[in-house]
């Protein structure tokens, strides 16, 4: 079981925030989400985004702290990357 996270380095709705991956299996994620008592909306597409309070907390329910390059470096190697589709060209 490795569940990822990275440090909570990105700002939005007045917080900072951090993305909770596996590089195992979304069912993993999921498990570990519900055990850390994080929304299923927090959701998006291959990882959740969790608010910087949550992150103690979810190292110390075992998650492995890494930087944002090798968060995505092993979510690819794994094969659970999903990228946003491509936005569609305004003529």
């Amino acid at each position: 079981m490795t569940v990822l996270i990275d440090l909570p380095t990105w700002p939005g709705r007045g917080r900072m925030w951090s993305h909770l991956v596996s590089d195992t299996s979304f069912d993993e994620l999921h498990e570990f989400a519900r055990r850390l008592g994080v929304p299923e909306r927090a959701f998006d597409r291959d990882h959740y985004d969790v608010p910087s309070d949550v992150y103690e907390h979810a190292l110390a329910l075992g998650a492995e702290p890494v930087g944002g390059k090798e968060l995505v470096k092993r979510l690819t190697a794994a094969g659970l990357r999903r990228r946003k589709p491509p936005r569609a060209q305004v003529p």
